[in-house]
């Protein structure tokens, strides 16, 4: 397969698969869902980045010496449906913990992840909140928190066992919000939005 060094020479219309995405060597960073080439935001805002530090610092101490691992962007995960023979979707979440070490790999997660923590930016938001959502319920994720900044509140998805999404009352800036993937873990909300 021929690199590609200039995102330019990419036609955003098609549908590509993890095999094209890692002949690209550009600098922008893309995500892949069902084949179809996203863009990412070049760098966060300090604010972003100090949030998802925060969570991952608490959750990195919450899981030490289990058998769960954390990761933060970059670090690709590969979703694909049973009956799928390539991976169309390749996303980098902000934070994600896994508990089956089976689905690491080299090049990061194969699979879903237990949960998966999106920090919402406004370039970011509609993805996050619409496709990645769909994405996250129908591969699996368990528990799927949507992190946002402006309003300083989370929500919590969590997978049931008909495979769908239930979700709870939105976690606000007075509340902590607690994992039922990882269970015993909680993050006071007052902490972490003080600026």
């Amino acid at each position: 397969m021929q690199e590609i060094k200039d995102i330019s020479a990419l036609d955003f219309n098609k549908v590509y698969t993890y095999t094209d995405y890692l002949s690209w060597k550009f600098k922008e960073r893309v995500e892949l869902i069902k084949g179809k080439i996203f863009r990412m935001t070049p760098a966060p805002s300090t604010n972003h980045q100090k949030v998802s530090m925060d969570i991952s610092v608490r959750l990195y101490q919450f899981l030490d010496k289990t058998k769960c691992h954390i990761f933060s962007a970059p670090f690709d995960v590969r979703l694909k449906k049973p009956t799928e023979k390539k991976t169309y979707t390749v996303v980098q979440p902000d934070i994600i913990v896994v508990c089956d070490l089976s689905k690491l790999d080299e090049k990061g997660c194969v699979g879903a992840p237990d949960l998966i923590v999106e920090i919402l930016s406004p370039s970011t938001s509609r993805k996050d909140l619409n496709d990645k959502y769909s994405l996250y319920e129908e591969n699996g994720v368990k528990e799927y928190w949507i992190v946002n900044l402006n309003e300083e509140f989370v929500l919590v998805y969590d997978l049931n066992e008909k495979g769908k999404y239930i979700g709870r009352k939105p976690f606000t800036k007075d509340m902590s919000v607690s994992s039922n993937v990882i269970k015993g873990f909680q993050l006071d909300l007052s902490e972490l939005f003080a600026n």
